[in-house]
């Protein structure tokens, strides 16, 4: 408001004495009389600030298990993890219907296909530590995550027979249900938590005090799946009457079901490879996985089931009848010491890569009072540009390949090879075709072209 006032003060002061600019109360008066609240808020913060003052029309209700959403959500809580401070992931499926948390999958970095698949096991199945809801949904609704949409996930959905609705994306309003447990599990949990970051105000960042004591990753998960019972056995929501668990209980709809060795196999990815057990064991991303069972089985084919990201256990089936003989484990896993010093090196040459790449990243320019072109600052020597593009030339290898080293053998002589390419090519001098011109074919005989083939 005060650079279109400034701008019509100096317009106004242009066409003097015809004109004079309104005050800024007025301006301000003016532009709240005549624009809506979203669109002052988009002009100030963009679309989604103007999705705030919006009107959505709330779905139907409908029953239990007709409708799932499902969505990451990243807590505002540090947690010790191995010696650090991390944020963790919480992955759940929410009940439209009774508003039932059926299943949490929690994970201390990034989630995957697997928090997915996970969380959705937990979900179907009618046992502990989510009670009796549970069951196998008709749709499952999503905002366009890759993990969600990813082939293991959509291959299981489709196994399971369950719809997966893609909503666009950046539009929280279409799953408004899960979107609600995300803003009520801040505020009625994690904000009394040790460790709880959110910033109170944009640009301002909420102090921690130094001698606070982060919860670690277990006791964490077991908080928060305390409270995820809480909100489905004892929270009484307004929209169901005051009712929890009884509103699921009370729903009529039958419950399609599902054994637990089943949802098992249904939610493992399988590369569609079958492979032979051999003398030490199966192979698999070149590494030996070997099972008490396979004695006596070398020369079968198998099929590779496993859940994603879990390297040291893989699931085979007989490729012929789909028989489950048996799990099989990494035949030389590396110690806990070994593994520890890889990570080690992996996070210093992390480290290293990142502090390289601020450097080449880095430009200063000189500062300016004047307009004029940008200054690039920082000056290189002859020998140090000759030295830094030498070790550049060294690393690019393929400025050492050399095709044209070995010439390529000479066609067959009854090619007709063109002269351009003929001559790029290597002769055998003690072959016959070596005696034939270039580019020409063999020559036949005075008496006919079989008497010359026979000379």
């Amino acid at each position: 408001m005060a650079a279109v006032h400034r701008e019509l003060a100096e317009r106004a002061a242009r066409q003097a004495p015809l004109g004079s600019a309104p005050s800024l109360t007025t301006l301000r008066r003016a532009i709240r009389r005549d624009l809506s609240a979203g669109e002052r808020a988009g002009l100030a913060g963009g679309e989604r600030e103007a999705c705030k003052h919006d009107v959505f029309l709330a779905r139907p209700r409908g029953w239990r298990n007709q409708v799932w959403e499902a969505d990451h959500v990243q807590a505002p809580v540090l947690v010790e993890v191995e010696g650090n401070a991390r944020r963790p992931w919480v992955t759940w499926f929410l009940d439209c219907a009774t508003n039932t948390v059926m299943g949490v999958a929690v994970t201390p970095g990034y989630p995957s296909r697997e928090s997915v698949l996970a969380a959705l096991r937990s979900a179907v199945l009618r046992e502990e530590p989510f009670g009796p809801q549970g069951g196998l949904p008709e749709r499952v609704r999503v905002d366009r995550g890759k993990d969600f949409l990813s082939r293991t996930v959509a291959a299981a959905f489709g196994a399971l027979v369950v719809e997966v609705e893609d909503l666009p994306a950046c539009t929280p309003h279409l799953k408004g249900t899960v979107e609600g447990l995300n803003r009520a599990v801040e505020s009625m949990f994690l904000a009394a938590l040790p460790g709880y970051v959110r910033q109170p105000r944009p640009g301002r960042r909420r102090g921690r005090p130094k001698d606070e004591v982060l919860l670690d990753f277990e006791d964490f998960t077991a908080r928060l799946l305390d409270w995820a019972s809480w909100w489905n056995t004892v929270h009484q929501p307004g929209p169901l009457g005051g009712k929890t668990t009884e509103a699921w209980e009370a729903d009529p709809t039958p419950v399609r079901e599902v054994s637990p060795e089943e949802l098992w196999t249904f939610t493992l990815e399988d590369d569609g490879r079958i492979r032979v057990v051999s003398t030490r064991g199966v192979r698999f991303r070149r590494r030996d996985y070997v099972g008490p069972w396979m004695t006596g089985l070398a020369g079968t084919g198998v099929r590779v089931r496993f859940v994603p990201h879990h390297d040291h256990r893989i699931e085979v089936f007989d490729a012929t009848t789909g028989r489950y003989p048996g799990p099989a484990t990494v035949s030389d896993e590396a110690s806990p010491e070994q593994i520890t010093a890889v990570r080690t090196a992996r996070a210093a040459r992390s480290r290293r890569l990142r502090k390289d790449l601020t450097a080449a990243q880095r430009e200063r320019y000189a500062a300016v009072t004047r307009p004029g072109k940008a200054e690039r600052l920082g000056a290189v020597s002859a020998v140090q540009a000759g030295a830094e593009l030498a070790a550049a030339d060294r690393a690019d290898l393929s400025r050492l390949a050399l095709p044209d080293l070995i010439p390529p053998a000479a066609a067959p002589p009854t090619w007709r090879t063109p002269p351009s390419l003929a001559a790029r090519t290597r002769q055998d001098p003690m072959s016959p075709a070596s005696a034939v011109p270039d580019g020409s074919p063999p020559a036949a005989g005075a008496d006919g072209g079989q008497d010359g083939a026979a000379r």
